[in-house]
């Protein structure tokens, strides 16, 4: 027992030691993921890359808080917009009676405030751990329709807004990862699972090729993973070595 009490009281003093050593940090991030499509989304489109950026203020208890923006791009797109102007071969034509060089691909964009925590838990120190965030923003995406030779008429604004399935609404997000920010400032980062949830409905009033309204309201889900690269702009170190 006489062995155990200083062990224990060396303990307490280096976890309170690294707890003290936390610091205030706004943190600027640039990030890269993929998502696969769930709910109405997936009736539409098919996996997607996500490239964005965020903006967040860590503070000394680990509380993060922030802004991020995200664009959203891929090339499996199901629902066949050009279904009206395909002939019996199921090519479109340009102007001129050819085959047209028509490139449809995915398009989107979204902006949300987050917040969240960072945990003790699995930490390398006090400034990193278990992360876990979540927000609310706003969420669009739309079929992207790419003339290539620019000899469709029918695809060019403003008749392709009657197309392009633009559609955008509330979204919510949550996080669950591990971010490190180390020692030097020279490595930080973090990784994990994304989640979105969007209550959204179309932008425009009439699709073409059907001749029908979209009144749909719909439920677009979003599930991937997300690596991300940070800047921290604090100027101290967080500490220069910690007690064990």
């Amino acid at each position: 027992m006489k062995f155990l009490l200083p062990i224990l009281f060396c303990s307490f003093l280096g976890f309170s030691q690294m707890d003290s050593n936390a610091v205030f940090a706004p943190l600027v991030s640039i990030h890269l993921g993929g998502h696969l499509p769930g709910g109405d989304l997936a009736n539409r489109f098919g996996a997607d890359l996500n490239l964005g950026g965020s903006f967040m203020i860590k503070t000394k208890k680990n509380w993060l808080f922030g802004i991020e923006s995200n664009y959203l791009f891929g090339r499996n797109v199901k629902e066949d917009v050009l279904v009206q102007l395909r002939n019996e071969d199921g090519e479109v034509t340009d102007n001129r009676g050819y085959p047209a060089d028509i490139r449809i691909t995915e398009r989107g964009f979204g902006i949300h405030l987050t917040g969240g925590k960072i945990f003790k838990f699995l930490r390398a120190n006090p400034n990193s751990g278990f992360m876990l965030t979540g927000g609310v923003g706003y969420l669009q995406h739309k079929v992207k329709l790419y003339d290539g030779q620019q000899e469709v008429a029918s695809i060019r604004p403003p008749l392709s807004y009657g197309l392009d399935r633009l559609t955008s609404g509330i979204s919510l997000t949550q996080f669950v990862g591990y971010m490190y920010l180390s020692d030097n400032r020279f490595l930080n980062l973090y990784a994990g699972v994304e989640f979105y949830e969007a209550f959204t409905t179309s932008v425009r009033k009439l699709n073409y090729d059907s001749a029908l309204p979209d009144n749909k309201k719909r439920m677009d889900r979003l599930y991937g993973l997300r690596f991300g690269w940070i800047l921290p702009l604090y100027k101290k170190k967080p500490n220069e070595f910690y007690y064990n």
